[in-house]
C-alpha cells in the first residue's frame, strides 16, 4: 500500500482545508488505496521541519513555507513569505517535477490547490466542499462583511475556525481534516467532540473580548494589547478590530507555557489604506504571513525578547 504524508499550516482554517483537499485528490486521481497520515507544521524562527521526517512514499506540503527537499515530492502555499530562508528559492526555480506551486496572489491556499488540481489533472472538488472553499477565501484574506461577523462566532464556518485554532490534540486534528472530505461544515461543527470544546472555547472567547477592552491602548491609529502572563495561547485577532474601528493596525502579543507570540495585522474596515508590508517585517524576526497580517513566534523563555520585538513592530506601524 502506498503513503503519503501531508504537511500542513496547523491550527489554520486554510491549511486543514489543504490538507483534505489535497487527500482526496490524491486518492481520486494518483493512488485509490493510498495510506494517508498528516503533520501540523508551525512557523517559528528556525528550521520548522527539524525532526519531522519525510517518511512517505510521497510527502506534501500545503499552506506552508518553501522546504528545500527532494523528498518533499507536492508543495502549495501563497504566503509571500514561502521562501526563508531566501535560500530556498533556488530550488524551487529548479525543480522541474511539475508537482510544485506557488501564488502569491492567491486568497488562500485551498483555492490555489482546487485551482490547479482542476486545471492540470481534472479534480472536481466535492460539491459540500465548495463552501469550505469560500470561507478559506474569507478567513484567511480577512474579507469578512465586518468585524462583528468574525467575532459572533455563530455560523458553523467561524466555530470551526475557533476550534482549529485552539485544538491541541493532533489525532483531534488530523480527524477532522478526514471528516472534512465527506462532510458538510454544518455537521462537523455538530459532532459532539467539537461542539462541546467550542462550547467552552465561545466562553473563554468573551472573557478576552472583555480583557482586550481593558487592557488595550490604541495610539496613531494603531492598537497594541500585550496578554503575555494570562496563559492565552491564541485569540481572534478581529477582536481589536470590533473593539477600536477607527484603527489602522493592530499588534498583540500573547503566550502560554511553550511559546510567545505576535501578531500584526491591518484593519481592512478602516478605510486607511495599508502603507506596511506586515510579512516583510515579520520575516525579519523569524516570522511571516501575508502583507496585510503576519506573525512572530519564539519559545516562552525570550517573552521578554518577544515585548520588544512587538514594541519595535507597534512603532513602526505608527509612522
Amino acid at each position: 500500500m502506498p503513503t503519503l504524508k501531508i504537511f500542513f499550516h496547523d491550527n489554520c482554517f486554510d491549511g486543514t482545508a489543504s490538507a483534505a483537499v489535497f487527500s482526496d485528490f490524491y486518492r481520486r486521481h494518483i493512488a485509490s488505496d493510498v495510506k494517508i497520515w498528516y503533520q501540523g507544521v508551525h512557523h517559528i524562527n528556525g528550521d520548522p521541519f527539524e525532526g519531522l521526517p519525510l517518511d512517505g512514499d510521497d510527502n506534501a506540503c500545503v499552506d506552508f513555507r518553501y522546504y528545500d527537499s527532494d523528498r518533499m515530492t507536492w508543495w502549495f502555499d501563497h504566503h509571500v513569505s514561502a521562501f526563508q530562508p531566501p535560500t530556498t528559492r533556488a530550488h524551487f526555480d529548479a525543480d522541474r517535477s511539475g508537482q510544485k506551486f506557488y501564488d502569491p496572489s492567491a486568497a488562500s491556499c485551498t483555492n490555489l490547490l482546487v485551482r490547479v488540481l482542476r486545471d492540470k489533472y481534472g479534480y472536481e472538488l466535492p460539491e459540500h466542499m465548495h463552501e469550505v472553499v469560500e470561507w478559506a477565501d474569507v478567513i484567511d484574506s480577512a474579507r469578512f462583511g465586518s468585524p462583528e461577523e468574525a467575532v459572533r462566532l455563530d455560523l458553523p464556518a467561524t466555530e470551526l475556525m475557533t476550534w482549529i485554532r485552539h485544538t491541541k490534540d493532533p489525532e483531534q486534528m488530523h480527524r477532522y481534516i478526514r471528516e472534512l472530505i465527506d462532510r458538510p461544515m454544518v455537521e462537523l461543527a455538530a459532532l459532539p467532540w467539537i461542539r462541546g470544546p467550542f462550547e467552552r472555547l465561545l466562553e473563554k472567547h468573551k472573557q478576552t473580548i472583555e480583557l482586550i477592552r481593558r487592557r488595550a491602548v490604541c495610539d496613531g491609529g494603531v492598537v497594541f494589547v500585550d496578554l503575555t502572563g494570562d496563559n492565552i495561547d491564541n485569540y481572534n485577532s478581529f477582536v481589536s478590530y470590533y473593539l477600536f474601528p477607527d484603527a489602522r493596525y493592530t499588534v498583540g502579543v500573547i503566550s502560554d507555557k511553550h511559546i510567545a507570540r505576535i501578531t500584526a495585522g491591518h484593519n481592512p474596515w478602516s478605510g486607511q489604506t495599508r502603507g506596511h508590508n506586515i510579512a516583510a517585517i515579520c520575516e525579519r524576526y523569524g516570522g511571516g504571513g501575508h502583507p496585510f497580517v503576519g506573525g512572530v513566534t519564539l519559545p516562552v523563555d525570550e517573552v521578554g525578547r518577544v515585548r520588544d520585538i512587538a514594541q519595535v513592530i507597534w512603532r513602526e506601524l505608527r509612522e
